[in-house]
């Protein structure tokens, strides 16, 4: 069954660091996402990961194997947000749109009915 590698992910740097406030502060989202992606994956494996502690994490045996495969799995996929995800670099092309600013009628003419258009009778 295929699971999603930004779960993994996740759950790699929650292991590694054995902490969730720095892991979140790592991957640049917030505590709650974080720990709802565990929770979505112990619930798509079907096994706890972590044993629940007051202070920091701790991996079970499912989540020790876990993480041993995860990098491997890792290591041989390309990194995330790079140039085949579209980055938003300048090569790439993305980046923020700008939407046109139309061409509009100068002030000098502001009042004045436009060009072949009726003014509405009253």
């Amino acid at each position: 069954m295929p699971v999603d590698t930004t779960l993994l992910r996740r759950f790699v740097a929650v292991a590694e660091e054995l902490d969730i406030v720095r892991a979140a502060k790592n991957l640049n989202v917030s505590r709650t996402t974080l720990m709802k992606s565990i929770a979505a994956l112990e619930t798509e494996l079907g096994v706890p990961l972590f044993e629940p502690a007051s202070d920091n994490p701790y991996l079970t045996e499912a989540g020790i194997a876990l993480l041993g495969e995860s990098k491997g799995l890792l290591a041989s996929m390309p990194p995330a947000g790079g140039p085949s995800q579209g980055s938003g670099n300048a090569s790439g092309g993305g980046g923020k749109a700008k939407a046109s600013k139309g061409r509009g009628r100068a002030p000098a003419v502001k009042g004045q009915s436009a060009p072949g258009k009726r003014r509405q009778s009253r």
